[in-house]
């Protein structure tokens, strides 16, 4: 087996999260030593706890139109890879999903990063990504896209895709009609490439 695939493994068995887990430990992540694109977002839900798959829901249907890509593209591991901070569902909260276990970055998240050697491109969804990535905590969606705007780079942040966020959206229409065309077109250029 090789070095990757060992690790995959080792991903899929982990049970460090479980006894806080009410649904139990389901690993769920998308990734592959070829992917040059990586998103990097909170946790599964419970619809992604359900199918095994990611963004396998409305939130997904958003983001893969932000990135500009179909389903099949957004499903293929060698192109884009998906990590969430939890790799597992946190469970329900009162106003929503438990955020993502603290754990699981601490045990995971640097040795699956060094095993993804071609990533170019890493897009941080929500606030505990772009804590984890952008290692800004304070700051809010809305300041760290805006400063993305102004000074882009590598990391570009997002707010989450979920219906929960029209509100922020239609107060943010700089967002999709501005940063979106120039996600898509970095998407699309590294996704062309070989």
């Amino acid at each position: 087996m090789s070095p990757f695939n060992s690790l995959l493994s080792e991903i899929k068995r982990c049970q460090v999260c479980s006894p806080f887990l009410a649904l139990g430990a389901k690993p769920i992540l998308q990734i592959h030593p070829k992917a040059k694109i990586l998103l990097a977002g909170q946790a599964p839900g419970k619809q992604a706890h359900l199918s095994g798959i990611p963004f396998n829901d409305p939130s997904g249907e958003r983001l893969r139109s932000w990135l500009g890509v179909e389903h099949k593209e957004f499903y293929d591991a060698t192109q884009i890879a998906i990590l969430p901070m939890g790799l597992c569902y946190p469970g329900k909260g009162r106003s929503g999903d438990l955020p993502p276990r603290p754990e699981c970055a601490v045990t995971w998240h640097e040795r699956i990063l060094t095993a993804l050697p071609k990533i170019e491109l890493i897009l941080v969804i929500g606030k505990y990504a772009q804590s984890y990535y952008l290692n800004k905590p304070s700051a809010s969606v809305s300041q760290l896209a805006q400063s993305w705007l102004k000074n882009p780079s590598q990391i570009i942040p997002l707010p989450h895709p979920s219906p929960r966020n029209n509100i922020w959206l239609k107060r943010n229409t700089w967002f999709e009609k501005e940063m979106v065309p120039m996600i898509q077109k970095q998407v699309k250029k590294l996704s062309k490439s070989d």
